[in-house]
């Protein structure tokens, strides 16, 4: 498909079909449920037509308080630091660490990784944020001292004993239930993490 040959509406719309059939909503990360759809996760796991056009719906009404932008990380955050005020919430979704060079066009080396973490701790003090990834000790170390929740999303989860995915919360900031899918396999705790994530997961 080249995109010069199709209006805005449809490439757009092939890309949020991508996003909602493909595991973790990464454009050549797989369909959902394989090609067979022999998995217990078929395609339409995360497609159901009504409820997102119920969503897209209230993203159009929120349009006039949305604005989009395609910084990197760093300067995205070094910008919006300064005029964030302290109720807003920064959910930020980085490349994959151990697999980013074979899903994305874009990928981040460890040191990219570092740098937004540091960012992240650094000049978010005044607002709360969530930063989700794979599960990693590379990706551990660098929010060590955070609270986290680590879990395995259901249709792409092969293991339950080691959550595939971890999330970090701000300080302050109340950590959400872990619905849907979602596998958790170490609820939202409290206490800043101790030792690498993924080995605390594997305990027991």
């Amino acid at each position: 498909m080249n995109p010069a040959d199709h209006s805005r509406l449809a490439v757009g719309f092939a890309m949020f079909f991508l996003n909602r059939t493909n595991r973790s909503g990464i454009l050549n990360g797989g369909i959902i449920g394989g090609r067979n759809q022999t998995g217990p996760w078929k395609i339409d796991a995360r497609y159901n037509a009504n409820k997102l056009v119920t969503r897209i719906e209230a993203v159009a009404r929120m349009k006039q308080n949305i604005t989009l932008s395609n910084l990197d990380a760093v300067n995205l955050i070094n910008q919006g630091a300064k005029k964030w005020p302290p109720n807003t919430l920064v959910y930020l979704d980085p490349p994959y660490y151990e697999k980013g060079r074979d899903l994305y066009y874009d990928f981040y080396e460890h040191d990219d990784h570092k740098a937004v973490a540091d960012l992240v701790q650094d000049k978010l003090s005044k607002q709360h944020w969530i930063v989700s990834y794979d599960n990693v000790d590379a990706i551990c170390e660098m929010y060590e001292n955070r609270r986290r929740a680590i879990y395995s999303i259901g249709y792409s989860a092969r293991s339950t004993k080691k959550g595939s995915e971890v999330m970090f919360f701000s300080d302050g900031l109340k950590a959400p239930a872990l619905v849907g899918p979602i596998v958790a396999t170490e609820e939202p705790t409290s206490e800043p993490i101790e030792t690498a994530c993924y080995r605390k997961a594997m305990v027991g």
